[in-house]
C-alpha cells in the first residue's frame, strides 16, 4: 500500500491500514480513486489530484454537496471526509457502468432524468457554477502556466458572449452537478446513482442537461426526449437553452482541458481533450441554426 494511502486510512475513526484492501478504481482524469475493503464493507476513497483548487474545486463544498445529493437518494453516503488530505471517503455502490450508448435508452434515459430532477429539487448547494465565468477564468490561469492557445480564441470568446448575454434573462439558480459524464452514472437496477460532485454548485439546470445530453452525444430525438422527460413538454425556448448549453458545456470543458495542462500531473492526454471540445464547439456553432437558437 503506498504510504500516503496508508496515512489516510488511519485518520478515518475506527480504521486502520492493516486490516484495509486497497484496490485502484479506473478512470479519473482529475483524481485518485480506490476501492476500500474494510471489516465486511466496501467503501471509496478519493483522493483530490494536485492544482485541482485551481479548477474551481473546494473540497469541503464538495462534501456537503455530496452528502446533501446524498440526502435526496442520488449519491452515495458520505462517510468521512479529510479536509487536511483533500480526501473523501463514501459508501461503494454496486451496480452497472452506465455509457454514452446506455444512457441514451429512453428507459435509462427517463430514469437518469428522475435522479437529476431529484437533486435539482433538493437543499440548496453551497458555493454557483457558471459555465461562462469558469471558463474567463481558466483561460486566465492558464495563460499564467504557460498554456498556449489558438489563433481561433477571439472568435471564440464573442460567441461565448452572444451565448450568454442571450440566456442572462433566463437565469435560474438550482442544485447541480456540473459533471454530467456517462461514468459519473451506476445504475443499481432501481436507481440511477450520481457520483463526483466536486464542480457542484447553484446554478442554471439547463447547464446539467446541456452538459449530460453533450457528452452522451444525443442527437436531436434524444435531446427532445431528455426535455420531455423533465418538463413534460418540448417547447422551442427551451431547445434553444439546451443547445445553447451544450455549446457551453464544450466550453468548459476545452478550457478546462487547457488549463490542466499547464497544472495537472496525470498522466492523460489533456492536449488532445481540449482541442477536441473546442473543435466540436466551433462545429457545432457552424452547423448548427445558432442564430435561430438565440432568438428563441
Amino acid at each position: 500500500m503506498e504510504a500516503h494511502i496508508a496515512r489516510i486510512l488511519s485518520q478515518v475513526p475506527g480504521w486502520s491500514a492493516e486490516r484495509a484492501v486497497v484496490t485502484p478504481l479506473q478512470g479519473g482524469i482529475t483524481n485518485q480513486n480506490y476501492r476500500v475493503d474494510i471489516d465486511g464493507e466496501v467503501f471509496v476513497l478519493r483522493v483530490g489530484g494536485k492544482g485541482t483548487h485551481l479548477l474551481g474545486i473546494d473540497r469541503e463544498r464538495e462534501s456537503i454537496c455530496s452528502t446533501l445529493a446524498s440526502q435526496v437518494g442520488v449519491a452515495p453516503r458520505v462517510l468521512h471526509f479529510l479536509p487536511g488530505e483533500d480526501a473523501l471517503v463514501t459508501h461503494f455502490v454496486t451496480g452497472t457502468a452506465i455509457t454514452p450508448e446506455s444512457a441514451a435508452q429512453p428507459e435509462i434515459l427517463r430514469r437518469i432524468v428522475a435522479s437529476m430532477r431529484r437533486y435539482h429539487a433538493g437543499p440548496d448547494f453551497p458555493g454557483t457554477f457558471s459555465p461562462f465565468t469558469t471558463v474567463r477564468n481558466y483561460h486566465q490561469l492558464a495563460l499564467q502556466y504557460g498554456v498556449t492557445f489558438l489563433d481561433t480564441l477571439p472568435r471564440v470568446f464573442t460567441l461565448m458572449a452572444r451565448i450568454e448575454e442571450a440566456l442572462k434573462p433566463l437565469q435560474q439558480s438550482k442544485p447541480c452537478h456540473n459533471d454530467l459524464l456517462a461514468s459519473n452514472f451506476i445504475d443499481d437496477g432501481d436507481t440511477i446513482w450520481i457520483i463526483d460532485w466536486e464542480y457542484a454548485g447553484m446554478g442554471d439546470p439547463f447547464f446539467d442537461l446541456g452538459n449530460f445530453s453533450v457528452n452522451q452525444s444525443l442527437d436531436s430525438e434524444g435531446c427532445e426526449l431528455l426535455l420531455h422527460y423533465y418538463f413534460g413538454e418540448v417547447r422551442s425556448a427551451d431547445v434553444a437553452h439546451l443547445h445553447l448549453m451544450r455549446l457551453g458545456s464544450d466550453l468548459r470543458e476545452s478550457f478546462w482541458g487547457f488549463l490542466q495542462m499547464g497544472v495537472s500531473e496525470l498522466d492523460f492526454d489533456y492536449r488532445e481533450y481540449a482541442h477536441h471540445h473546442l473543435n466540436r464547439f466551433l462545429h457545432n456553432v457552424e452547423t448548427s441554426p445558432f442564430e435561430q437558437w438565440l432568438e428563441d
